[in-house]
């Protein structure tokens, strides 16, 4: 084998690495724009959570202070 081919099979494996690198790195923004749609859908999961335990939670407390049969002290185990 010549100077020549190895110099022609070294650039030859140079080109076909560079082909896979941009395809990589195509592949990783994918991943990144589905791991951000991700995030961004369980950040909304989230606040409804927290509405729903809020909302559930401040009713419940509301309820309790109306009524004035309830002990403070025993108000939690009411809740449960």
């Amino acid at each position: 084998m010549s100077v020549s081919d190895r110099v022609l099979s070294a650039l030859t494996t140079v080109i076909r690495m560079n082909d896979k690198v941009e395809e990589m790195a195509g592949l990783m923004k994918e991943q990144q724009r589905r791991l951000d749609d991700l995030q961004g859908r369980v950040i909304r999961l989230e606040t409804v959570l927290e509405l729903a335990l809020h909302r559930s939670s401040g009713t419940s407390g509301r309820l309790l202070e109306a009524d004035g049969d309830v002990d403070p002290d025993r108000a939690d185990e009411c809740l449960r």
